[in-house]
């Protein structure tokens, strides 16, 4: 079990976990629909088995370009803890415990699920042919808060997209931070990132201009619903650690990649999503 939470990188669920919480309780709290266990469980249960799938999959197809990187040669597959065949095994056990679980939830998240698993194992792929790559990792993340309403509701609203349009900005704009660790290596083994593209500068530049949009997509719902202090706090958190971790990292300066990938990413989805149920009780 520790061998397969290492594989799935289960610590990276704190940037997605919360934005689903989110749009659960924001259904909640805003339509007709009422709360249940079962759907609750369900949804943590899809994010689950999603996110496995997704980052067992891209271990498995990177598993050579992985062996090849200084970086990411001492992951799971190319250090030898976990065959390849296990890794794939892993993914389609998980992608049919997806399905599965969508099948207990609507017919409208049934029907999605094939979609939603189609983008998290697609953004695999993408590397080897567009620099876009970061933009369809955000794109898998942001499926997170208005699936979560979808189980709840059933039906597309305004008020998730616009969380959701904040996930595709904020991961993406990370993403791209972290690569800029692999910007050589991928220029030399011919593989597509915004920062072998760009280069470091342009590619920081872009970085924190998909930050602001994700800052002004996390405020837009302000306009569309009732909101408490809590809300505007946790705005105030979350904009905070996106301008905090542009300054941990340089051009010239990688040495606290890490640290602003995760620590100050961490802090901004779970504190943001805290304040945000906070806010849902404080305004009832």
């Amino acid at each position: 079990m520790k061998k397969y939470f290492s594989l799935v990188t289960f610590s990276h669920t704190i940037f997605a976990m919360p934005f689903a919480f989110i749009g659960f309780f924001l259904a909640v709290s805003t339509t007709a629909s009422t709360f249940q266990w079962q759907k609750l469980v369900l949804m943590v249960l899809c994010m689950v088995f999603a996110r496995n799938s997704a980052m067992a999959f891209n271990r498995y197809l990177d598993r050579d370009i992985d062996a090849k990187n200084p970086r990411t040669k001492v992951r799971d597959i190319p250090a030898g803890r976990i065959s390849p065949a296990a890794a794939l095994t892993f993914t389609i056990a998980n992608c049919a415990l997806f399905l599965l679980a969508t099948w207990f939830i609507n017919p409208l998240c049934f029907y999605l699920a094939p979609v939603a698993l189609l983008v998290v194992l697609g953004y695999s792929a993408t590397k080897r042919f567009t620099a876009l790559c970061h933009m369809v990792l955000g794109l898998g993340l942001s499926l997170a808060p208005i699936g979560a309403y979808l189980v709840v509701t059933g039906h597309f609203d305004l008020l998730p997209i616009f969380f959701s349009l904040s996930v595709l900005c904020w991961v993406s704009g990370f993403d791209i931070i972290y690569a800029l660790q692999d910007e050589d290596f991928d220029r030399g083994e011919k593989l597509h990132s915004i920062p072998a593209w760009l280069g470091k500068v342009n590619a920081l530049r872009l970085s924190s201009f998909l930050h602001v949009l994700s800052a002004a997509f996390i405020i837009m719902p302000a306009f569309f619903t009732h909101v408490g202090f809590p809300y505007y706090l946790g705005i105030g958190v979350f904009c905070s650690m996106l301008v905090y971790q542009h300054s941990l990292v340089k051009p010239n300066d990688l040495t606290r990649v890490n640290f602003a990938f995760m620590t100050t990413n961490g802090i901004a989805s779970v504190v943001f999503a805290v304040l945000f149920l906070i806010d849902r009780l404080w305004i009832r």
